[in-house]
């Protein structure tokens, strides 16, 4: 069961990062502008970002069994839509429909860990959940290199997208044996207002952050980004409003009061925004600066992905009394290497294999972080939260990245045009090193006081207890 879900965090995130190497063949071949292919990436991260939330409560409202299956079977058509299309047009379209698709099935991953796994098998199973979203997003760069340089069949991009259609089929095939049967709470109302609300808020974040790099920052980037303040408001608002009305909620906003969950969310945050920048920067820092191929650029962060796997089994073995305390050893591991790495190059002392030796304790320290703060919050929820704190975590997750990327990536090509990319490089590793560390804080008040999942016998309605 476990294996069949994995497949997702593993496809949804191979396929946000997959088409940026495709890019320059792509324009080639359908003859598209810049903006052009720069909306085959961004479309797919935009609707993904935007429905991860109203994914998961769809799962519960409908069963988390059918929405990941049917999520995996639109992920799949959409994969041969985006592999055979004739134009840029359709090549877009199905790539905005495809990260819906992964909106729908990743969520469920989550919720079907919370509810069938518990004790040590729970920890497990996030650490590998987590593993599964690292490697998706090194493998989709490999595996974009290595295609579009071995042209299969003369087919040039095209099998980047087609390679994800035997692997849906298979998740198809055996998911439906292996998924328990879902066990629905009997609502099918899903929040429309919380909906419209949080996909105008999600939107003026991610949007901007998605193609006001590309654009060179335009007036409209810095317009919507301003507007998400008070579109976040409107969605808190309107949220209260349902709950006071006795109606269920897009998302139980009462749970993120809760330190384990709140500053968890924080914690999870800050790093995950240094990671998916550090991949950004690496590989501009390598391929422009040292002149190494992407293909490269995607193999040397092995080493970190590997130490990254390794987090889940050794935390499994720490004892339960010490665990509260690894997200914060964590995060000061990933800000001391950080340091490492930004001090090194700026000394000219930075070689490749000692970038790779330093990735093993990067990856570790980023594995110990993640699993601890998301299994702190899952267990500081209760069953019937299971799709809220899914939901919200993926959606942080994905929105930290897109601002770790535009904010990070901004420093980096600013001081690289001015200073060379190995002085941007080091600088850009120094302000990775201080994000970790201020990170410390959210990851100590999230984790200082155990948080046992409440035990509920009859049925309460969403947002009763907090």
């Amino acid at each position: 069961m476990l294996a069949v879900l994995l497949a997702a965090p593993f496809l949804a995130s191979a396929d946000a990062t997959i088409a940026n190497v495709a890019t320059p063949s792509i324009r080639h071949d359908l003859a598209a502008s810049g903006g052009d292919a720069q909306f085959v990436v961004g479309g797919y991260i935009v609707a993904y970002a935007v429905l991860l939330i109203t994914g998961a409560r769809l799962g519960q409202t409908h069963g988390y069994k059918r929405l990941f299956l049917l999520g995996v079977a639109l992920f799949g058509v959409t994969s041969l839509a985006d592999g055979l299309a004739p134009d840029i047009t359709v090549l877009i379209v199905m790539r905005v429909l495809q990260g819906a698709s992964a909106a729908l099935m990743l969520p469920q991953v989550l919720t079907a860990v919370q509810l069938h796994f518990s004790g040590e098998s729970r920890a497990r199973a996030i650490g590998l959940y987590a593993v599964a979203l690292s490697i998706g997003a090194v493998v989709g760069q490999i595996l974009g290199g290595v295609l579009i340089s071995a042209d299969v069949a003369g087919a040039g991009w095209r099998p980047i997208f087609l390679a994800s259609v035997p692997i849906c089929l298979a998740v198809l095939a055996l998911g439906s044996r292996v998924l328990p049967a879902d066990d629905r709470d009997g609502r099918s109302h899903v929040d429309l207002a919380g909906v419209a609300a949080l996909s105008v808020a999600v939107l003026c974040v991610v949007v901007p952050l998605t193609v006001g790099r590309e654009s060179g920052w335009p007036v409209w980037t810095w317009a919507a980004l301003a507007a998400s303040v008070p579109a976040v408001a409107l969605f808190l608002l309107t949220e209260r409003r349902v709950l006071a009305a006795g109606r269920a909620p897009l998302v139980d906003t009462t749970i993120l009061a809760r330190p384990a969950i709140g500053w968890g969310l924080v914690g999870l945050g800050a790093s995950t925004a240094t990671y998916f920048a550090l991949l950004f920067t690496l590989a501009q820092y390598l391929q422009t600066g040292l002149g190494h191929t992407a293909l490269f650029s995607g193999l040397i962060l092995l080493p970190w992905v590997a130490a990254f796997g390794l987090a889940g089994p050794v935390r499994s073995r720490v004892p339960a009394q010490r665990l509260p305390a690894l997200p914060v050893a964590g995060m000061l591991m990933l800000a001391a290497v950080y340091l490492a790495i930004g001090g090194s190059v700026l000394a000219g002392a930075l070689s490749t294999p000692l970038l790779a030796v330093l990735f093993v304790p990067g990856g570790f320290a980023l594995g110990i972080v993640f699993t601890g703060l998301l299994a702190h919050m899952t267990d500081a929820a209760s069953r019937e939260h299971a799709p809220d704190v899914s939901g919200v975590s993926a959606t942080a997750a994905q929105i930290s990245a897109s601002i770790g990327v535009a904010g990070f990536g901004l420093l980096y090509l600013t001081l690289s045009a001015g200073h060379g990319p190995g002085h941007a490089f080091g600088i850009t590793a120094l302000a990775f090193s201080a994000t970790a560390l201020l990170a410390v804080l959210p990851a100590h008040l999230a984790t200082r006081r155990p948080a046992p999942a409440p035990t509920r016998h009859a049925r309460q309605p969403i947002g009763a207890a907090t």
